[in-house]
């Protein structure tokens, strides 16, 4: 989608429009697919430029995996390995997101600034467990709160710069015109899909590449539902909410996708690097404003069906106990059950891969069942 007449990019675009002056060709990077496509690239890049010597000095100064000694006996090996790794895909995706997007738009601020947030308070925690070796960390009820001011913040702004009714409307996939105008509960959805997508995630982070690529393909598909609600004739088309302006956060959700790809060129099994508190968090958030902005939280639920299984396993685990003083699952969250059931790690890796890869073709399907 060009830029309108009059309007200016940002960053590289602005070179690139500069040049276009002396060279029309420079204008293809006006258009939205290209550059989303160039903040994968982007991102992937600095992943793979930045990776090795972040290991290298996260090795040098011992900043390594914790194991619980209770868990499964196979991830003792395992402890020392570096964290704080989620740092790097948070710099990729900044730097991509700055570069190729347009700095004019709103939506674009929005999703990065929740998803840096987010990655800030992660950070605060991986830094006292891991560097002042305080084995708490950041304490859970400050965690939920640095989370709870992030995702009410933003569900204020969204509230507040809302034009259409669509805009604050709960959208049920599959059936053709049906939804809910929520009002002011629309905050209390946004602030429950920020602050439960990223807890999930983080939940989810507990092997080898296990919370990652679920993240981006789960992030790619929003992309399709992001890049379609911000173009006017796609979103009449689909039958789909149509928001002004949000086609703009293709080039953050393409800039996530590379930063993950890049880091789980690492983080695959056996990993190198772990992502810590700051990648999970962060990268939770980040599917949650984005789907809230898109107005795909129903379909976020669905894509992110192993997220969704691994925080129900840990919340059932904890309420039979409690109730029964019994546990349905040999551990959670649900990926540790099913090691201890004597799965080797990464076929529970893969195959949870698998079942988001079959989750988000449902997900997108919603775009033409209706």
């Amino acid at each position: 989608m060009p830029f309108a007449l009059g309007e200016q990019p940002e960053m590289l675009l602005f070179l690139t429009d500069w040049l276009g002056k002396f060279d029309s060709a420079f204008f293809v990077f006006r258009y939205l697919t290209l550059r989303a496509i160039m903040a994968v690239l982007t991102a992937l890049l600095i992943s793979f430029l930045v990776g090795p010597p972040m290991i290298r000095h996260l090795t040098r100064y011992k900043i390594g995996q914790t194991i619980r000694d209770d868990g499964p006996q196979s991830h003792l090996s395992k402890a020392g390995t570096p964290t704080m790794g989620g740092a790097l895909m948070l710099v990729a995706i900044g730097i991509a997101t700055l570069l190729w997007a347009d700095l004019s738009n709103r939506y674009v601020w929005l999703v990065l600034l929740v998803t840096l947030a987010c990655g800030a308070i992660g950070l605060v925690d991986d830094y006292r467990k891991l560097v002042l070796k305080d084995a708490r960390g950041l304490a859970s009820r400050y965690k939920f709160l640095g989370q709870s001011v992030v995702g009410l913040t933003a569900a204020g702004y969204l509230y507040a710069i809302a034009s259409t009714p669509a805009e604050t409307a709960l959208l049920v996939p599959y059936l053709k015109d049906v939804s809910f105008q929520l009002g002011p509960w629309f905050m209390l959805l946004t602030y429950l899909v920020i602050v439960g997508s990223s807890n999930a995630v983080n939940l989810t982070d507990g092997l080898d590449g296990l919370a990652v690529l679920p993240t981006v393909l789960v992030c790619g598909a929003l992309a399709i539902f992001v890049y379609a609600s911000g173009h006017v004739d796609f979103a009449g088309y689909l039958k789909i909410p149509h928001v002004p302006g949000m086609g703009e956060v293709v080039v953050f959700c393409g800039a996530l996708v590379g930063a993950g790809l890049g880091f789980l060129w690492f983080n695959t099994y056996p990993a190198q690097v772990f992502m810590g508190d700051v990648g999970a968090l962060s990268l939770g958030a980040a599917l949650g404003i984005v789907a809230v902005a898109a107005r795909q939280e129903l379909v976020l639920l669905i894509m992110g069906g192993v997220f969704v299984a691994e925080t129900l396993s840990v919340m059932l685990q904890v309420a039979s106990f409690k109730l029964t003083g019994k546990r349905i699952f040999r551990m959670a969250p649900l990926h540790h059950h099913f090691e201890l059931k004597g799965w080797p790690e990464p076929r529970v890796i893969v195959r949870f891969w698998i079942l988001t890869v079959i989750l988000v073709l449902i997900g997108l399907a919603s775009l033409k069942i209706r």
